[in-house]
């Protein structure tokens, strides 16, 4: 049995290496770039004006002639002497004659004359070529995570595909002769499935959609044969149930017999103990425990991780970070414990119903407490680790 620390570190040594794929711009929603992405123009690509208002050529009268007016998106180019002044609109051209925009509201405005309120600064209201980016410089930088914002600005530049990591496709296997779908009659010694639906949310909840599940019932055969067919048509696999030492556990054999290598078979903490972590080619394998919260506990701690670095994201959302106890806790672990919590701003306070089995106080937490093993007392405003969730 190895410790929480070593496992993270066999997996962080493990990874298999990214795979990169050109998407168009919309497809990339919620991907890492793969690569530094350049402007090939200066944004704005023209003096814009940033009002709607009149452009001027700056004399000393406040009265100026008007001649004219220029919407967005209007090609012609005006000449302004000074003393002139053109009406113009929010993201317009800007006359290379004109040195000013000044808003319509403090102006007065006949047909030919525009008065102004007062005297007006050069390049007021006006946006410069390149004020956003200019032309080869670096728009967005390998790792970062396309979002709405980001895809907008690439857009505004003309890009559309990108090069991003690519995704894995995720299997998850679910084992076990006790459990029975949903919507179906509870008979007795059943149980319905849910770390099938769980675990496909929190991969959708992480922006991780290319997925498939397997089911199989406690046999060597089907359990074998099932893992094989899930293994060829994934990336990652996770495995929920069967990796203990029960008779009619038969994942850890199985995988040994399909030459998957184990990285490491059970991890000293609590829930998650009969956690496997395996390797075959490229392809990683997580046999994660029945027990729904001890399920998706590793999961949160161990799997996400290594997805969001797989897929090029530079910092996961669950890093490690300390906040303060809002009460005191007494801890008596042999292992290292993981415990559902919630904080809010700079305090945590540790919930009810800790056992790996429940997932009632799982579904009010927003972080996992990690306490290292041993006997000892935590005082209010202690800090301790968690990890977001």
């Amino acid at each position: 049995m190895i410790s929480v620390q070593q496992a993270k570190t066999i997996l962080n040594n493990t990874i298999p290496n990214s795979k990169e794929v050109e998407l168009p711009l919309l497809k990339a929603l919620n991907y890492c770039l793969a690569n530094d992405v350049y402007s090939s123009i200066n944004m704005p690509p023209f003096r814009q004006s940033a009002m709607d208002g009149y452009a001027l050529n700056i004399q000393d009268s406040l009265s100026y002639s008007l001649i004219g007016e220029i919407k967005a998106g209007d090609a012609h180019k005006m000449v302004l002497k000074p003393g002139e002044a053109i009406k113009i609109f929010t993201g317009a051209a800007v006359p290379d004659s004109a040195n000013a925009v000044i808003q319509i509201e403090k102006t007065t405005c006949t047909r030919e004359v525009l008065l102004l309120d007062g005297n007006v600064a050069l390049h007021t209201n006006i946006r410069p070529i390149g004020e956003q980016i200019k032309e080869n410089e670096v728009a967005l930088t390998k790792g970062t995570i396309l979002n709405a914002a980001a895809i907008g600005f690439l857009a505004g530049l003309g890009i559309t595909t990108v090069t991003v990591f690519k995704k894995p496709n995720i299997g998850i296997l679910v084992t076990g002769n006790e459990l029975i779908k949903p919507g179906n009659a509870l008979e007795h010694g059943k149980v319905f499935e849910s770390n099938s639906i769980m675990l496909q949310a929190a991969l959708l909840n992480a922006n991780f959609d290319a997925i498939t599940t397997y089911e199989v019932n406690d046999d060597f055969s089907n359990t074998k044969n099932s893992i094989e067919t899930a293994l060829q048509e994934n990336d990652i696999l996770l495995i929920s149930g069967g990796i203990s030492v029960g008779d009619y556990d038969f994942v850890k054999s199985a995988l040994e017999e399909l030459k998957v290598e184990t990285l490491f078979y059970k991890v000293n903490q609590k829930p998650g103990k009969p956690l496997l972590a395996g390797r075959v080619e490229d392809k990683l394998v997580f046999a994660l425990p029945g027990n729904p919260a001890a399920s998706l506990t590793c999961y949160y701690i161990y799997v996400e991780p290594i997805l969001h670095r797989i897929t090029g994201k530079l910092n996961p959302q669950n890093n490690l970070v300390q906040k303060e106890m809002t009460h005191d806790l007494a801890v008596n672990n042999a292992r290292s414990q993981f415990l559902k919590a919630n904080f809010l701003d700079n305090n945590v306070s540790v919930l009810s119903h800790q056992q790996s089995s429940m997932l009632n106080t799982f579904a009010l937490s927003n972080c996992l407490i990690h306490l290292p093993e041993g006997n000892y007392e935590l005082k209010k405003g202690s800090k301790v680790d968690i990890y977001h969730i």
